[in-house]
């Protein structure tokens, strides 16, 4: 991720659905939208979690989709990460996608893993609103976390052992967060 400021810092949201959600959002956060081109799908694909070597075919229908379920998967994070009710019509839009064909990959005679060849934004889809799935309902579900720092809503998976983790990244929101408080505690008051 890079920061407003234009320092690059790692973010890591600890799944492949919630890397999606930093492509941009709905309301407000469309503002980050990065996501006007199918070859933008591509590019994310091939910088997320996935393994290498996905050759993948999107389609401008596709890429709406991708920005349908992407909000949706925003929406549905931030409702848990404050224990919201999550909303039927986010919930359909996951499972719309998820009832598709994944992704499909392979084992190469050498050993190696691959990606059947054909893979389409569709397929992509798929695999990303299973991964919702998998996080709404899984053991995981109850530690979506939103960023703790005053203006970042980053979503994360908070897999830490004793789950208290607050920011995005240490050393941006968390430092600069912490930064913030000390200088409020040090800061004299005027009369």
């Amino acid at each position: 991720m890079v920061s407003g400021q234009g320092k690059a810092y790692r973010f890591d949201p600890g799944t492949l659905c919630l890397e999606l959600t930093t492509t941009g959002g709905p309301g407000a956060f469309a503002r980050w939208e990065v996501l006007h081109e199918p070859s933008d799908l591509v590019t994310w694909a091939g910088r997320s979690r996935l393994p290498d070597g996905l050759d993948l075919t999107v389609s401008a229908g596709e890429l709406e989709r991708a920005r349908t379920l992407r909000d949706a998967v925003f929406l549905l994070a931030a409702d848990r990460a404050h224990g919201r009710p999550l909303q039927a019509a986010h919930l359909d839009a996951v499972n719309a996608a998820a009832a598709e064909s994944p992704l499909v990959s392979r084992i190469e005679p050498d050993g190696t893993r691959a990606w059947a060849p054909g893979a389409t934004g569709t397929h992509l889809l798929a695999t990303v609103a299973r991964d919702a799935i998998d996080l709404f309902t899984g053991p995981y579900a109850d530690r979506v976390r939103e960023c703790g720092a005053h203006n970042c809503h980053l979503l994360f998976v908070d897999t830490s052992r004793p789950g208290r983790r607050r920011w995005c990244a240490m050393e941006h929101c968390g430092n600069r967060e912490k930064a913030r408080v000390h200088r409020a505690r040090h800061t004299p008051t005027k009369p």
